[in-house]
């Protein structure tokens, strides 16, 4: 059943009021999955989404399936060429576009009527806050409706975290990920605003598009959490790519360029040459990054130079951080100011567990000092008979995360001797999906001698392994941490083409208490990526 339509509340003045066994607050993973099984079990459930556009939640509409639609459609571009000329890159774009909107509005509607079309689920298209421990008003555009329900159980994701840079709100072309990935025309230059995995998916996929892609890394050090030969080589591989990096650069105003593009003014702690000249008064298209970056006096890594002075972000040089007189100084750490002008900037400085709004006080529901919904190990909030599942509880933020979430609920909903439970969960693996995609699980190396433990280095070449030779696709390596006494399989990281599908089988074997002996002599089929794990482990 579902009230979702202009037609389902008569008036906007009858306020009208559910009572139901069980009431889900966002359409995600997790909470889907329960709405399903509750039917299934005779439950009445209400589903309450903030959006239409949202119908099936995070991974289907603005994250992982559509990113992964327009990723796949990137590489396809630049085997095929098509990101060689303006106009074929256009092209290219336009198609990805468009094959994304299918796939998202095919799976959207898909996972509307999963559970719109059931008798015991009504579907609610408004946005919720609750009104006491067991009661919530839903927003919708017909009026308010309320919803008192036994048990309630918060699923409204995360949203991006919007750092504070004067004009960030109000700049057109400034965008987060799902604004960036609904653009009808591709940007010929672009800025990236962080350099965490989802930034360096995106700028991947847009290079392989034929975007000039820049990135602003906060600080000296690149994926500061990775092992440094690991990190070296997937920065290896964007840079191959024509990703271009502007490391120690704090973004400080974003105003719109008198190109109609955006204009950032930067600044870039160890660069010692100034200007008095304001980024506001610069004119736009003067000089070009890299040039004018890598010709400063720099004690920091940055970019490397270009031979076009189209590419990329346009960049001039502005001033060194001023003295309390006015003038320039060069005390320790020496900092530059610069101006960008580029087409689009997509802000990927992580995402923030999304709880605006909900009022959650109101149900004694309280939150952890990271501003997630504070849950125990069966993701139990501090209210009763409320559990929070998905990115919203402040767990990793996976959509396979949000799936096991439901296990645990549903583990203490179905009569289990013994629950399921958070702690019970083993080893999360992860992936990323850029050109060669990286993908790991359990300790890395820093990790693994942080904690004092007595370990081995296994490290493979992924241009020894004879499927990425056919698949023209040798580039990456191998690396995993095994227990020296035990041979206990402590992590693995695995940048290759296939990783994504080969780690799950480290995480099994991992899951499994496997010793590394198990996967080296394992009979793999041939030729795969697979295989590789038999000389990994040797």
């Amino acid at each position: 059943m579902s009230i979702s339509t202009p037609n389902a509340i008569s008036t906007p003045n009858t306020s009208p009021t559910i009572t139901t066994d069980a009431l889900i607050i966002g359409f995600g993973k997790g909470g889907k999955t329960l709405a399903a099984k509750l039917s299934a079990a005779g439950r009445k459930v209400v589903v309450a989404e903030a959006s239409a556009d949202m119908y099936g939640g995070t991974c289907i509409n603005i994250g992982c399936l559509p990113s992964k639609s327009l990723i796949l459609s990137a590489e396809q571009a630049r085997r095929d060429g098509a990101n060689s000329t303006p106009e074929t890159r256009e092209a290219a774009f336009e198609a990805a576009i468009k094959e994304k909107r299918r796939v998202t509005s095919m799976l959207r509607d898909k996972n509307y009527h999963k559970l719109a079309d059931q008798d015991n689920i009504t579907v609610i298209t408004g946005r919720a806050h609750f009104t006491g421990p067991h009661s919530v008003e839903i927003a919708t555009a017909e009026g308010p409706v309320a919803v008192t329900a036994s048990k309630i159980f918060i699923n409204t994701g995360a949203t991006p975290r919007i750092p504070d840079i004067p004009g960030i709100h109000t700049t057109p072309g400034v965008y987060t990920s799902t604004g960036l990935m609904d653009l009808d025309d591709m940007p010929q230059r672009l800025v990236i605003i962080g350099s965490g995995f989802i930034g360096l998916e995106f700028a991947s996929m847009f290079a392989d598009f034929g975007t000039a892609v820049t990135v602003l890394q906060p600080n000296a050090e690149f994926l500061p959490r990775e092992d440094a030969d690991v990190a070296a080589a997937i920065r290896a591989q964007l840079e191959a790519q024509g990703v271009k990096f502007l490391f120690n650069a704090d973004t400080k105003a974003i105003a719109p360029a008198a190109d109609g593009g955006v204009r950032l003014s930067v600044a870039v702690k160890g660069m010692t040459r100034g200007a008095s000249q304001a980024c506001d008064s610069t004119p736009a298209g003067t000089g070009n990054a890299h040039t004018d970056i890598t010709g400063a006096t720099d004690t920091t890594t940055t970019t490397s130079p270009t031979s076009n002075p189209t590419d990329h972000a346009t960049m001039s040089h502005v001033q060194t951080k001023p003295s309390d007189d006015g003038e320039p100084r060069f005390a320790e750490p020496a900092e530059a100011r610069f101006c960008l002008t580029t087409d689009a900037v997509l802000v990927a400085t992580g995402r923030t567990p999304n709880v605006e709004g909900l009022h959650l006080e109101a149900a004694g529901v309280e939150l952890t000092e990271r501003g997630a919904v504070k849950v125990d190990e069966l993701l139990r909030t501090t209210a009763a008979d409320i559990w929070a599942l998905g990115d919203v509880n402040g767990g990793p933020q996976h959509t396979y995360i949000s799936l096991d979430d439901y296990r645990v609920v549903w583990s203490q909903l179905n009569g289990s001797d013994r629950p399921y439970t958070v702690k019970d969960r083993k080893h999360v693996p992860s992936s990323t999906f850029l050109a060669t995609p990286y993908s790991r699980v359990g300790l890395n190396e820093r990790e693994a001698k942080a904690a004092g433990l007595d370990y081995v280095v296994k490290r493979l070449p992924v241009a020894a392994v004879p499927k990425a030779q056919v698949m023209r696709r040798p580039d990456g390596l191998m690396k995993a941490i095994v227990e020296r006494n035990t041979g206990r399989i402590l992590g693995a990281m695995l940048l290759s083409v296939e990783s994504h599908e080969v780690i799950n089988i480290v995480k099994l074997a991992m899951d499994l208490d496997a010793p590394a002996s198990t996967l080296r002599d394992m009979v793999f089929t041939h030729p795969t990526i697979a295989e590789a794990l038999n000389d990994l482990f040797a």
